[in-house]
């Protein structure tokens, strides 16, 4: 994530503040992340995609609730983001 907002500064808050929730939370299901995010998207497999900046920029991130693990597997503009398949990348 730093190395993205280093690159895209008017990112760097919205990508704090969402790793500063992540990090305080203890979710356990998508659907507790969607109750932190409302606008956020869940795909299959464990994805959650993230808008951020007001959806300038969306973030996708793959979960391991067990182990409270999450894994950034994309962060880019939103047009960007329609050119992945944020299920597989």
């Amino acid at each position: 994530m730093r190395e993205y907002w280093l690159k895209h500064p008017d990112t760097e808050q919205y990508l704090k503040t969402w790793f500063d929730t992540a990090m305080n939370s203890d979710w356990k299901t998508p659907n507790e992340v969607k109750q932190t995010y409302i606008n956020a998207s869940i795909l299959k497999d464990s994805r959650i995609v993230f808008n951020i900046k007001g959806n300038s920029y969306r973030m996708d991130a793959k979960f391991n609730y067990e182990k409270q693990w999450i894994f950034i597997r994309f962060i880019g503009t939103h047009s960007e983001y329609e050119k992945i398949d944020a299920n597989t990348i």
